[in-house]
């Protein structure tokens, strides 16, 4: 790590958490801005959906293959090209759209490309997060949770943000907003880290070529396989986050529709949920360091899980699932922190890019497919089977870190297989 930096120099990581919630609020203004933009532009809820599947699937396909390339290319250069390709892409639909030559297969390729350079540069700037807390001198638990907690602030932000400023200004001009939250976040990244000596290319001992990238691309998706604590972490959260898709998308909806009649009460709970996320996050962050992480994660998961499922189901009035849901909220507030700062403690620097694209790829591969089978099962069994049905699916996937040896190891992360990793022969990249 460069001299540049004083010790426990807490700039960087306060300016990269910064740059981070500029840039995660854009992606929330983009995601609610677009959409409105093809309905009143189009009229059509087809193609929508069109546009949605054109930006999510490039993020998955950039999340598989993309980790090799943060490395050559450097993790400081790919999270600011990321930004800027964003925010040009962004900006280019209003403007092509003010001078009557948008087509709607130009705004699917617009939107293909900001999925396209999303995922890197999100993983570009999560990599970083175990240097700029050693730089800062803190915890990683800590500055995991200060991670986590800045991300949803600009998610809950961003939100708030886009909803009044499309009512406002209008859909168009919000995505002209959006493409300078890109171009302030690019800069203020790169001023951040730029000292960083992670943040840079890693050398090179070979020439880039399709064999070495196919063997680099596979070492990451080889630690994952090899190290069971990940592999149980990735497998459970492919599942869970399929099953909270399908109650976002479609149970609490179809609840809140059916059974409270406004969706003012469905904005009341998201938010509930939200805010007190938020608080979970910053409140482990803060404390997390003292308590034994196997035991708080599994508590907090199996809040998670299956008991909102069972309040929906057997109640039809607003307080309890509000409840419930606050206090969900600050149970999952604490899983991200705990599960970033094991992947980091367990993964070697240099595979960390590739690594964490493998699990980013896993834990957005079949997330879609969420809200098709819980659409599926209401208007085939109905929501009173469907609430419990899923919800007894996500209990048997929060009983993984109870029933598998394995994930007691998130109090002891990275200490023997680092040490194991360590004597194999170091991959190029």
């Amino acid at each position: 790590m460069s001299e540049d930096f004083l010790p426990d120099d807490r700039r960087p990581l306060a300016t990269v958490l910064a740059a981070n919630v500029v840039s995660i609020t854009g992606n929330c203004l983009t995601s609610m801005g677009v959409p409105w933009f093809v309905l009143q532009s189009t009229g059509s809820a087809a193609k929508a959906g069109i546009v949605a599947f054109c930006a999510m699937l490039p993020v998955v396909v950039a999340a598989l293959v993309g980790g090799p390339v943060i490395d050559r290319i450097g993790r400081r250069r790919v999270a600011v090209i990321s930004d800027l390709a964003c925010g040009v892409a962004v900006a280019a639909i209003p403007l092509l759209q003010f001078t009557d030559v948008l087509n709607f297969w130009m705004l699917c390729v617009l939107m293909a490309v900001t999925g396209l350079f999303r995922a890197p540069g999100e993983t570009a700037r999560g990599v970083l997060l175990p240097a700029l807390a050693e730089r800062g001198g803190m915890p990683l638990t800590r500055a995991a949770g200060l991670y986590d907690g800045a991300s949803r602030c600009a998610a809950l932000t961003g939100s708030a943000l886009g909803g009044v400023l499309i009512a406002v200004i209008g859909a168009e001009y919000v995505l002209l907003v959006d493409a300078v939250t890109f171009a302030v976040s690019a800069p203020l990244f790169a001023f951040g880290v730029r000292d960083l000596s992670e943040a840079r290319a890693h050398p090179q001992a070979e020439p880039a070529s399709l064999r070495v990238y196919r063997r680099e691309l596979g070492e990451g998706y080889r630690f994952v396989a090899a190290t069971p604590l990940l592999l149980g972490v990735c497998l459970m959260t492919l599942v869970t986050r399929g099953l909270d898709q399908g109650w976002s998308a479609v149970l609490l909806p179809v609840h809140v529709r059916e059974e409270l009649g406004s969706s003012v009460e469905l904005g009341l709970l998201e938010a509930a949920f939200g805010v007190c996320a938020l608080t979970g996050a910053l409140v482990y962050g803060v404390v997390g360091s003292r308590f034994r992480r196997w035991p708080v994660f599994t508590v907090a998961l199996l809040i998670v899980g299956l008991p909102r499922f069972v309040v929906a189901a057997f109640t039809d009035t607003f307080a309890p699932l509000a409840l419930m849901m606050a206090v969900e909220g600050l149970a999952c507030g604490v899983l991200n922190p705990i599960m970033a700062t094991v992947t980091y403690e367990t993964v070697p620097e240099e595979l960390r890019s590739r690594v964490l694209s493998a699990t980013t790829a896993s834990f957005q591969l079949v997330t879609p497919l969420g809200a098709l089978t819980a659409g599926f099962l209401v208007n085939s069994v109905g929501l009173s089977f469907a609430l419990p049905a899923v919800g007894g699916v996500y209990l048997l996937a929060t009983l993984c870190p109870v029933i598998f040896p394995a994930w007691r190891q998130m109090d002891r992360a990275g200490s023997t297989h680092d040490r194991r990793w360590a004597r194999r022969p170091t991959v190029p990249g």
